[in-house]
């Protein structure tokens, strides 16, 4: 949904922005187009492999770090306050279709998933190191798999035989728990699980939200497309509210006190011609906000 993205911007030529996704650049290159020369991008990028994507521009920035960052970095770079941020969540090509990454459910390759391979914690750690207990937890609140007791316990029992260390590995050890028709379903969702954990993603997501109410320019825009429930839900919440449990608090006159204001409504999802071209797109959902 990029035309989308970049409406929601609602870009000004000499405004600055700030892409805290950039993996392949797309965006930020549209987002070029639209700036003037005394405009300003700054991306933000944990993965290392997206640095050999850098914009060669005079007015353009890649940092290498987690956008829960934004800010610190930010001021490192001369920039308090910005006119429009956007996030696209989620794994980005690249990281699914490389099989050493262990993003992908259909490529076997080391069980990896870390978004930022300076970081020492991956997914075949947590499979061979979580109780029984603990990682039907993390399967239930992370990926909301219906089965995440049974699955963990197979996950638990295929271990005791030898260590699980790839993809295909742990496909082989939750086979059983399957369900006939929904086999891609659920290894998505427990990939997903696993993912979320390594990489601290929901943190990350509420601490970058946190500091784009705190550096957004009033009118400046919050754009982000997110791909999960669990995101959705935090990027929802704190879009109406403020917060992200979504408890509205209002003033003595009962106004709500909130930062931002909604501009889309609802969720954007992708048009069916571009579910035809993209099919990854079918899960996306795009909000937009404004600094009050």
């Amino acid at each position: 949904m990029l035309n989308e993205c970049i409406e929601g911007l609602s870009i000004r030529p000499d405004g600055t922005y700030v892409d805290v996704t950039f993996g392949g650049g797309g965006h930020s290159r549209a987002i070029m187009e639209h700036l003037g020369e005394d405009g300003r991008l700054v991306g933000f990028d944990q993965d290392a492999d997206a640095l050999s994507n850098a914009l060669d521009d005079s007015r353009f920035t890649l940092i290498h770090e987690n956008f829960r960052y934004m800010k610190s970095y930010l001021r490192l770079h001369g920039v308090r306050s910005v006119d429009g941020i956007l996030a696209d969540l989620g794994v980005s090509s690249h990281q699914f279709d490389v099989a050493d990454r262990g993003f992908s459910t259909r490529l076997d390759g080391e069980l990896d998933l870390r978004m930022d391979r300076r970081q020492e914690l991956t997914a075949k750690d947590l499979v061979n190191s979580m109780d029984e207990k603990e990682l039907s937890r993390l399967l239930r609140l992370y990926g909301e798999l219906p089965n995440a007791y049974p699955m963990a316990k197979a996950i638990v029992r295929a271990r005791s035989e030898k260590p699980i260390e790839t993809t295909f590995d742990l496909r082989e050890a939750v086979n059983r728990q399957l369900p006939r028709g929904a086999e891609n379903k659920y290894l998505a969702m427990l990939f997903q699980a696993l993912r979320i954990e390594v990489n601290g993603e929901l943190e990350a997501l509420q601490a970058m939200l946190k500091q784009a109410v705190e550096i957004l320019k009033p009118g400046g825009r919050l754009v982000v497309m997110s791909y999960h429930s669990l995101e959705d839900r935090l990027v929802k919440n704190f879009f109406k509210t403020g917060n992200f449990e979504g408890n509205l608090e209002k003033d003595f006159y009962g106004n709500p006190i909130v930062p931002l204001k909604l501009v889309t409504r609802k969720a954007v999802t992708a048009s069916e011609i571009e579910l035809q071209q993209n099919n990854r797109a079918r899960s996306a959902k795009l909000r937009v906000a404004e600094k009050i």
